[in-house]
């Protein structure tokens, strides 16, 4: 067989490649040029003076505090949810999984109703929220609820397949050794999956940090207590304060390329450990 019978001809490759490049540049180079464009119209003081403001330091530190919380939980739930599903058969398994997918299928903003019905003045558990003191919506447990809610999936979605594909063979043996269960747990079972799992943390810091609807809906826009950065970047642009607004943006945009930074890197050491142990 010819090799132009298996290849396709240059310029339907080169056609091919151009529309991918064009593409790229539409939808992602060109966005984040002009978000950095607008952020520096006014100089790199103008950028600074958007950056140093109270708000949007209150916005900034709600964010990382709110992701330093929610990233944690994740992970507990992740590791003790995909070792539950892959490692052991039980009634119920398939309801899990499909718990685990509900945040992908419910939109943000639901959520985020969800929890107003819920602890809200007027919701199921408000009144009993209330006498004690407490508040969660339009508060930064609300806030956490939130984003817990729509993060949750990241860290076990990447773990749940890894851990079939590498089955209970090496457990078993650990166990048969005289090994416990946690530490077969902690020096068997985490070191495979550590690659997944750094996968699955940044992608659900990065959800945690950009998360819109659902934090929208509980955080009753307080500024300087309840505004997120992507909360505050929609307030400076309806203020028509837009170099304030793209100066935020441009953190959340440094945020979402130092992520595909670490994914890139994290896949390249990955398959270099994979090619340096195979045969």
């Amino acid at each position: 067989m010819s090799k132009s019978a298996t290849r396709d001809p240059a310029w339907a490759r080169w056609s091919l490649i151009l529309l991918a490049l064009a593409f790229l540049g539409l939808f992602l180079v060109l966005p984040l040029v002009t978000v950095l464009v607008e952020a520096f119209a006014k100089g790199w003081a103008g950028y600074v003076k958007a950056l140093s403001s109270d708000d949007t330091g209150s916005s900034i530190r709600l964010t990382l505090m709110v992701a330093a919380i929610t990233v944690p939980l994740n992970i507990v739930f992740g590791l003790a949810a995909s070792w539950t599903i892959a490692k052991f058969d039980f009634a119920g398994k398939s309801l899990l999984v499909s718990l685990i997918e509900l945040p992908f299928s419910v939109s943000p903003v639901i959520s985020g109703l969800i929890y107003v019905l819920l602890f809200g003045l007027q919701g199921l558990l408000g009144p009993w929220v209330a006498e004690h003191d407490t508040r969660i919506i339009f508060a930064v447990p609300g806030i956490t609820l939130a984003t817990l809610f729509v993060t949750f999936p990241f860290v076990a979605r990447e773990l749940i397949p890894l851990m079939e594909e590498q089955g209970r063979e090496e457990e078993e043996a650990a166990l048969t050794l005289g090994a416990s269960g946690l530490l077969t747990f902690w020096l068997v079972t985490v070191p495979n999956v550590r690659w997944g799992l750094l996968y699955g943390v940044l992608l659900c810091n990065a959800r945690a940090m950009g998360e819109f609807g659902a934090v929208s809906v509980v955080s009753g826009h307080i500024r300087g207590l309840t505004n997120t950065m992507p909360l505050h970047v929609e307030i400076l642009y309806n203020e028509y304060d837009f170099v304030g607004a793209f100066a935020v943006a441009s953190l959340l945009a440094l945020l979402a390329l130092v992520t595909l930074a670490a994914k890139s890197t994290l896949e390249w050491w990955n398959r270099g450990e994979i090619a340096a142990s195979g045969p």
